[in-house]
């Protein structure tokens, strides 16, 4: 299953004017998360371990390893079956737990977005974000909370109580 391609966000309404790789930006961010934090298919570490290595490190974007060793598309090939999960529920907007707990592009948004604000700046629309170190710790730190209840869901009940436990009223 294809997550996110770089592809699918420069046509129809990309922003004139900015490089095709701003598109990378935000899968990228969610990706380098994802390596850092040992969710990397053994495939993707087989083929590409030293860019993990240097994404690990902060040598290296996760846009710039998406653009470099994914071909700009982000696959559930990419991922650990836990990182496929997680993925599944967060990184897709339409699903049970981002739509009750929150969603990767909402997080991603609300992050730079609040930096921007605390600076008196905004920003024209998400593909003006820019691929800085800062912005990543941002996302990176919201991306943390939602792994961590995530887990702690999936922990309590299993997968398959996850939905229950996710919609029970305290």
């Amino acid at each position: 299953m294809k997550y996110d391609d770089v592809s699918w966000h420069t046509g129809g309404d990309y922003p004139e004017g900015l490089p095709p790789e701003n598109a990378a930006t935000h899968i990228g961010m969610f990706l380098a998360w994802c390596l850092q934090n040992g969710l990397a298919s053994s495939e993707l570490a087989e083929m590409s371990g030293d860019d993990i290595r240097k994404v690990a490190g902060g040598d290296m974007t996760g846009a710039q390893f998406l653009l470099e060793n994914c071909d700009g598309k982000f696959w559930d090939a990419d991922l650990s079956e836990e990182g496929q999960a997680f993925a599944a529920d967060y990184y897709e907007d339409s699903s049970a737990f981002a739509k009750k707990v929150g969603s990767y592009m909402a997080d991603y948004c609300e992050a730079i977005d609040e930096s921007a604000r605390e600076l008196g700046a905004e920003y024209p629309s998400a593909y003006h974000y820019e691929d800085s170190k800062e912005h990543f710790a941002k996302v990176a730190s919201l991306i943390d909370k939602r792994y961590n209840k995530w887990k702690e869901v999936q922990s309590a009940n299993g997968r398959k109580g996850f939905m229950k436990k996710l919609f029970q009223k305290k």
